[in-house]
């Protein structure tokens, strides 16, 4: 089954279709009865379809709900350009970094239990992080790493790829991502040093893998078979995970030119349960956990959260002493957690804590997160709004379409 979907209230039947198909919210009358202009939304598509058509992207899902219901959910493009395959509403991406909000409220739901606190020392649930020093001078920490900086990267930890300090330089000589398990990745990070004293910069790194393993250490479990269970079962998001069966296989989205990020084989599960980046998921069930977060930590009638909880996850967590121009901040431009662009970091995404500053329209109290390969998403609870945006693209690609596809989302918002 083929579905084309255009941001129109005339194809209300095919938004139902891809609704029962895809199991995503509930979808509006028109897109007027939620405030959003369906003839403003014809230029999202159009500037979409131009964009397939001039090979910068070889197709997107894009899926914009407001007040809990879908006004628009459009798949344009090519699934896989070579073969010709159309872009459906149901296709499956390597979601990449938005993965980490799933780990992240993973670990927020181990510690409403009781059974993880987010503010003791990460050696505290893992040993071999006991005796970690910082840099290649092996200097001793200023104080523990936590595992609130682990949601927050503020950890000391680095992803290695992005800089070239000495440090750097060990973690790509150190083959972490080869590892035979999350385990072994883990204690192959808590041999390297430090790039950084604990709570002192942001720097985007495997924190969010760490993270993982404390849920897998905590929770009794490998973190895909925690997430499955505890998450994307009970929100009925059937096609998120780390791996695909084979009847998914054939809706997996293709690059036209291929990532380096984007992994092995789908159909087997991964060596690594990469809680930072292995995840797989669509624009529905994603728009599903993003509604859960936006209702406070529940979605038809199951919590996973309490409202307090969802809160503290999106306010500012970053200091104003701590350093936050590193190399990946400087990628990520106006979505990196800057003072000049208006915005900070909360527990596994960015926040906005600033009306201006930023090139991209939103509202202070919003937060997002991506995917270096190409995936976004933005939660904004002034205007009760979740959008999430599916595509696979290189990096370079990401920065200028995310603001771009903000643009065209708020544009279409007229009251």
């Amino acid at each position: 089954m083929r579905i084309k979907l255009k941001c129109s209230a005339g194809l209300l039947g095919l938004l139902f279709a891809a609704a029962a198909l895809c199991q995503p919210l509930p979808v509006a009358k028109r897109p007027e009865d939620l405030g959003i202009s369906g003839q403003r939304l014809q230029r999202v598509r159009q500037q979409m379809q131009a964009d397939v058509e001039k090979n910068r992207i070889p197709g997107a899902v894009l899926l914009i709900a407001r007040q809990g219901k879908i006004a628009a959910l459009d798949a344009v493009g090519f699934q896989e350009r070579k073969s010709q395959t159309a872009m459906r509403a149901d296709t499956i991406f390597r979601i990449a970094s938005m993965s980490k909000p799933i780990t992240s409220v993973a670990a927020m739901m181990l510690a409403e239990e009781g059974k993880l606190d987010i503010g003791a020392p990460v050696a505290q649930y893992l040993p071999e992080f006991k005796d970690v020093k910082v840099g290649v001078e092996k200097a001793e920490p200023k104080r523990a790493m936590t595992v609130q900086d682990l949601m927050r990267h503020t950890s000391g930890l680095t992803y290695g790829f992005f800089g070239s300090s000495p440090v750097d330089d060990l973690y790509k000589k150190s083959g972490m991502f080869a590892g035979k398990s999350l385990a072994q990745m883990v204690a192959t990070i808590a041999s390297l040093p430090l790039l950084h004293q604990p709570g002192d910069f942001w720097e985007y790194s495997v924190s969010t893998d760490v993270l993982g393993r404390i849920v897998e250490v905590v929770g009794g479990m490998d973190l895909d078979r925690f997430v499955a269970e505890r998450i994307t079962g009970p929100l009925k998001m059937a096609d998120t995970g780390f791996s695909l069966n084979p009847a998914q296989a054939g809706r997996l989205a293709h690059p036209d030119t291929p990532i380096t990020s984007t992994g092995g084989d789908p159909t087997r599960k991964p060596a690594i349960l990469s809680g930072g980046g292995g995840m797989l998921s669509t624009a529905g069930d994603y728009a599903r956990f993003c509604q859960m977060l936006l209702n406070g930590g529940e979605l038809d009638g199951v919590r996973l959260l309490s409202p307090k909880t969802v809160a503290l996850m999106t306010s500012d967590q970053l200091a104003p002493t701590v350093e936050r121009h590193t190399p990946v901040a400087a990628v990520l431009d106006s979505f990196g957690p800057t003072p000049e662009m208006g915005t900070s970091f909360g527990l596994g995404f960015s926040v906005r804590t600033e009306p201006g500053r930023n090139p991209s329209p939103g509202s202070v109290g919003e937060f997002s997160w991506a995917g270096i390969t190409g995936t976004y998403f933005w939660v904004d609870p002034k205007e009760k709004l979740v959008t999430v945006l599916m595509m696979q693209v290189p990096s370079a690609t990401n920065v200028p379409y995310w603001r771009q596809t903000r643009m065209l989302v708020y544009q279409s918002l007229v009251n």
